[in-house]
């Protein structure tokens, strides 16, 4: 085939619109794609200068664009990925990716211009963040009755006697709280995960960039939920006493780069999880489901109250019968006056602002501690982090 019409069947038929212009500007060809864009025919374009196709300030600045080009070499339009708006016949603009090539051939040269049109990908991420910010209300909305319900459950609990069927009434009270918070956040949380999901199905990957942020941002936003609904539930159980222990010979060391591993994905930027182990031996005599919750729960604290480009020492030790496992973090710490309180429910120091928390995972690795024999101790200060271990004696 005759390559200058291979060529021509290739810019006929590209996706991307493609123009060329002479150094004075005036656009010389426009393939199909480019006139659907812009909404023209050839005959309207072809001879015209290219600012014809540019809103302002852009349309008033073109020529000088290529006049100082000429002058001084600086190439403040040539190059690739730069994002501008296209004026249409219609006079709507539209936002599209400008990469510019200048070519050269026989005694001559023209600038060609090659046109991506951004309007689906603009539009996915205004839904996205109208997504977005529907889930912050909902979150806000949900928060507030979860606060209100809870300070009806303190009040029932101090105005209840001793009595044993207070008692009952106040936990099926609990339970019914535990019931009505799953279903009413799962139910939202549901549409919104699978929105999230379809739209990272059917954006083009190779514009998935400005997209990526805000599905991250909803799936972050569900998994934070996800955990205060687990930590509720996980409240009401031990609260029942129908929590059991279940030891068994666990490899300590398998266990801890599981979890170092899992926690990595959800840390902040430049957040790194360094886990290490001492000790001949691997294997303890241990609950692994709950001291893998009460691991999870400090790394996730660590992670949570730490900032970006920080260090989250993670580590276990195995001496003869004793194991211990050691989480310490560089984050806000916690104020000196507070620690008394620290593992009681729903308690939250009055340095964590805005960062999302129930209070509850402190309260509840404690109790997991104890249930299996163990004991929790930390050290924090403000400004400068905080230890947290918890030690078992293998009997």
């Amino acid at each position: 085939m005759d390559s200058s019409k291979l060529l021509e069947a290739i810019i006929e038929n590209a996706i991307d619109g493609i123009i060329t212009i002479d150094p004075h500007g005036i656009v010389e060809s426009i393939n199909p794609s480019a006139l659907v864009l812009f909404g023209y025919r050839a005959e309207e374009v072809i001879g015209n200068n290219i600012s014809m196709l540019m809103p302002e300030p852009d349309r008033s600045n073109h020529d000088r664009y290529i006049s100082t080009y000429e002058e001084t070499g600086h190439k403040k339009i040539i190059g690739i990925g730069r994002e501008v708006r296209g004026l249409k016949k219609d006079g709507s603009t539209f936002p599209f990716r400008l990469s510019v090539s200048e070519v050269f051939y026989k005694d001559g040269k023209i600038f060609t211009g090659f046109v991506h049109d951004l309007t689906k990908e603009k539009q996915a991420e205004d839904e996205l963040k109208k997504h977005a910010l529907e889930l912050e209300t909902k979150v806000r909305e949900r928060t507030k009755d979860l606060i209100k319900l809870v300070s009806e459950l303190e009040k029932a609990k101090a105005d209840v006697s001793v009595s044993l069927e207070k008692e009952k009434e106040l936990n099926q009270l609990k339970s019914r709280f535990v019931s009505m918070a799953s279903h009413e956040f799962r139910t939202p949380l549901s549409s919104v995960q699978l929105s999230a999901s379809l739209i990272d199905r059917y954006v083009e990957k190779s514009e998935y960039g400005p997209i990526e942020k805000h599905t991250a941002r909803i799936k972050g936003s569900v998994q934070l939920l996800n955990t205060i609904l687990n930590d509720f539930l996980s409240l009401e159980k031990l609260e029942a006493g129908v929590v059991v222990v279940n030891k068994a010979e666990t490899n300590i060391v398998q266990l801890g780069e599981e979890i170092a591993e899992e926690m990595q994905l959800i840390c902040k930027k430049n957040q790194h999880i360094v886990y290490q182990h001492t000790g001949e031996a691997s294997n303890f005599y241990v609950d692994p489901n709950l001291l893998k919750n009460s691991i999870i729960n400090l790394v996730s604290n660590a992670i949570k109250y730490s900032g970006e480009d920080t260090f989250i020492e993670f580590s276990t030790e195995i001496d003869k019968d004793n194991l211990l496992v050691t989480v310490k973090d560089n984050g806000i710490g916690i104020p000196a006056e507070e620690q008394a309180n620290l593992t009681e429910p729903f308690f939250r120091a009055n340095n964590t602002g805005n960062i999302p928390g129930t209070g509850l995972g402190l309260n509840i690795v404690k109790r997991y501690v104890g249930l299996m024999g163990g004991e929790m101790d930390y050290w924090s200060e403000v400004n400068q982090g905080a230890i947290f271990k918890m030690s078992f004696t293998q009997l």
